[in-house]
Formats: structure tokens, C-alpha cells, sequence
């Protein structure tokens, strides 16, 4: 319950467009709840998937496979990477 009291004493403040408000009036309107409470939600639900998707991805079978594949394949022959990378550069100190 704590937890709770602290979240709604938690106070964030937004500028926006009329439009942008009267929009998301008619929304939770529609929705039957609060424009605080139907913002709320939509942000947090918004977050989630955001944050999901750094996380988690969903392929097909058959992607599946192919992207296992590739993870178990042999590393490909880059000879001239591997030749930029053991060059010195220019942000190394001369010897």
C-alpha cells in the first residue's frame, strides 16, 4: 500500500497542443476513466514494449532456425578487417 501512495503523490507535468488534449480527453472519456489515469496507462503500456523490445525478440520457426544457424556457423575469413584492426591508428601513441 506504501508503494502505492508514494506512485500517486509522484507528479509529472505536460505541455501540449489543444488538439493533443482535447484528443486525449475524448479517449479516456471513451474509455470511461480519468485523462491522468488514461495517460497513465497508455505511457506505461507504451514503456513496456519499448523496453520488451530490447529485450526480447519472436521469430518464426523457420527464422528461428535460420538465426540459430548463424550463431553456430564458423566466423567468416575478414582479411581486411582483421588488417584494420591489428594496424596501428592514428589515435595510437607512436612508439
Amino acid at each position: 500500500m506504501r508503494t502505492e501512495s508514494v506512485l500517486k503523490e509522484t507528479k509529472v507535468q505536460l505541455r501540449m497542443r489543444p488538439l493533443q488534449k482535447d484528443v486525449i480527453a475524448r479517449a479516456a472519456e471513451l474509455k470511461q476513466t480519468t485523462v491522468t489515469n488514461f495517460m497513465v496507462e497508455q505511457a506505461f503500456q507504451a514503456a513496456q514494449q519499448i523496453l520488451a523490445d530490447q529485450t526480447h525478440f519472436y521469430l518464426s520457426p523457420e527464422k528461428w532456425e535460420e538465426f540459430c544457424a548463424a550463431l553456430d556457423a564458423p566466423p567468416k575469413k575478414k582479411p581486411r578487417l582483421k588488417k584494420l584492426l591489428t594496424q596501428p591508428s592514428v589515435f595510437d601513441e607512436p612508439k
